[in-house]
């Protein structure tokens, strides 16, 4: 890229949660292979983010290039309304093969924050079929993050999140203190009384209970124990809600197991995203159960209402398709036992600084938090030099790598980190 390149997209493209006035420094990037980046000058990057936590297979990755080869070949995008197409077929077949029994039904998304929307409305319509009219809010964990679009946006973390600009603008909901951190702490019976008060107070105005399952990402990178919501799903099926589980970030063995569902009551519906293109094309899904669909399906308006222009596209389901057998292929468990060991072995020395509150490491996520908020753009610059990409937000500098990332570049990737949170650093990458 061209000086002139860099000054034309630093003026008129926005980035995510960037200023136009005065943005954040950009890497151009030419090139991928592996779990690697290469800049346009020639240096190559670690990656440490699965670019935003979808690049599980690398970049590069042949049969996915072979996947959309073919694909290309044949047809690159048709309408879903009135066709279909072999592709989705058979994606939608993976899914309900792969996924919790009782999920049988698929609604192909174009984004993950479009399958949150789509798992709201099937919601509120499923609660209309039944006559219950009146139920158009939503119960929701505080701290969670479920996107950016508007339906999104309402059950995220009204006061901690992103999106409080637009209060005025969104739904007010619902929202409960979110469970106390460790996958494997002992359940809180004080908080299980408050998650009940608060389903005798709202649960008969609400339509379901949405959350991220065993750890709320963009919200904190909080890892609780799933157990919780064996007790929501006793709630929800005593006040007549649905559960809906928001696996985008957590699904396809991010967390150690396929699905965090696995490790808890089965949800009434679950969105994917992220990770099933193995992040070469925007793709998502909403499942429900056969109950959902059929409760919808015999009302009087039977029609579940959204059909985004490139739902079920052929080429990212081709992907996906590709992306889904790889990992099931790819002894991917191993992988993920790895990568966790090394996260264990070679971040444990932030443990020891008085600027770090928390180390934790949960499946293939790494986090180290501070007590204080990093400096984005300084501890960019700090981790580029240091030849590693790594997106950190807020108190959190974090690694979700790339499945087959190798065990030298994790442990670089490591130690870089570790370097960069060391008290000499502080008021220059964070504080």
């Amino acid at each position: 890229m061209t000086p002139e390149d860099l000054a034309f997209d630093r003026h008129h493209l926005w980035h995510p949660y960037t200023s136009l006035k005065d943005p954040l420094p950009t890497y151009p990037i030419v090139a991928g292979e592996g779990a690697r980046l290469q800049l346009a000058d020639g240096r190559w990057l670690i990656d440490g983010m699965s670019s935003w936590w979808c690049a599980v297979h690398g970049y590069n990755v042949p049969e996915l290039n072979e996947a959309a080869r073919a694909q290309l070949d044949k047809i690159s995008h048709v309408m879903f309304g009135g066709l279909t197409h072999q592709p989705a077929v058979e994606l939608g077949r993976l899914l309900v093969r792969i996924t919790p029994e009782p999920l049988q039904r698929v609604f192909l998304a174009d984004s993950g924050s479009v399958s949150v929307e789509v798992a709201m409305k099937m919601a509120i319509q499923y609660q209309f079929a039944k006559g219950e009219r009146g139920r158009s809010k939503f119960l929701t964990f505080r701290g969670g993050y479920h996107g950016d679009t508007t339906g999104p946006m309402s059950v995220c973390d009204p006061e901690t999140g992103m999106h409080g600009l637009f209060a005025g603008f969104l739904p007010t909901h619902h929202f409960i203190d979110r469970p106390l951190a460790g996958v494997e702490a002992e359940l809180d019976q004080d908080y299980l009384a408050k998650v009940k008060r608060a389903f005798a107070d709202h649960a008969r105005e609400c339509a379901a209970f949405i959350c991220e399952p065993i750890v709320q990402g963009a919200g904190g990178m909080h890892f609780y124990n799933t157990a919780y919501l064996n007790v929501i799903r006793e709630l929800c099926d005593e006040y007549g809600l649905l559960l809906i589980y928001d696996e985008i970030a957590t699904g396809f063995g991010r967390t150690g197991n396929l699905f965090a569902a696995e490790t808890t009551a089965c949800p009434d519906v679950m969105c994917l995203g992220k990770a099933l293109t193995g992040g070469y094309l925007t793709l998502a899904a909403t499942l429900c159960t056969d109950h959902v669909a059929e409760t919808i399906g015999n009302s009087e308006v039977p029609n579940l209402m959204h059909g985004p222009t490139f739902m079920g596209n052929p080429l990212a389901c081709s992907i996906a398709v590709a992306s889904l057998k790889l990992l099931e292929a790819r002894d991917w468990q191993q992988e993920v036992a790895n990568i966790r060991a090394v996260l264990n072995e070679f971040l444990s020395p932030a443990r020891a600084l008085a600027v770090v509150a928390d180390v934790r490491i949960l499946g293939a996520i790494g986090v180290i938090e501070l007590h204080e908020a990093v400096r984005l753009a300084e501890i960019q610059a700090f981790f580029v030099e240091h030849g590693v990409w790594v997106r950190p937000f807020g108190k959190l500098v974090y690694l979700m790598p790339p499945f087959v990332i190798k065990r030298d570049d994790l442990i670089q990737l490591c130690t870089v980190l570790v370097k960069a949170v060391q008290p000499e650093n502080q008021g220059k990458l964070y504080g």
